[in-house]
């Protein structure tokens, strides 16, 4: 029965084998798949900080405030990705942590006890 099984395995880890450094070759040629997500997380974020507006639970230098930080993040993605060519993986780390912080002073801005009237 164990060698039954062996040779059912061994073919199958095989075929696994091949095909893992395939998919992953795959999935790294795939340039535009993390830049999407670092300009469609921008892009919420930019619709929480209007929504906020609509709803009035931003004021006026808040709102200037979270434009600036959202603008800063902008600049210095368009930094990283003229200078070397390449947008790195520190680089996009970097740009989601600052993402990540960002999002987090939009939430807490809506949801003080300051708004708009």
């Amino acid at each position: 029965m164990v060698e039954s099984l062996k040779k059912l395995l061994a073919p199958a880890l095989f075929v696994a084998a091949l095909a893992f450094p395939l998919a992953s070759e795959a999935q790294a040629n795939q340039p535009n798949c993390r830049t999407k997500s670092v300009n469609a997380r921008q892009g919420r974020q930019t619709t929480r900080i209007r929504q906020g507006v609509r709803s009035g639970e931003l004021t006026r230098r808040e709102t200037q405030r979270l434009a600036a930080e959202q603008a800063v993040i902008r600049t210095q993605e368009a930094f990283y990705r003229r200078s070397g060519g390449e947008f790195t993986a520190r680089e996009r780390a970097r740009v989601q942590r600052e993402l990540q912080q960002s999002s987090k002073h939009i939430y807490k801005q809506k949801h003080d006890r300051q708004d708009r009237n």
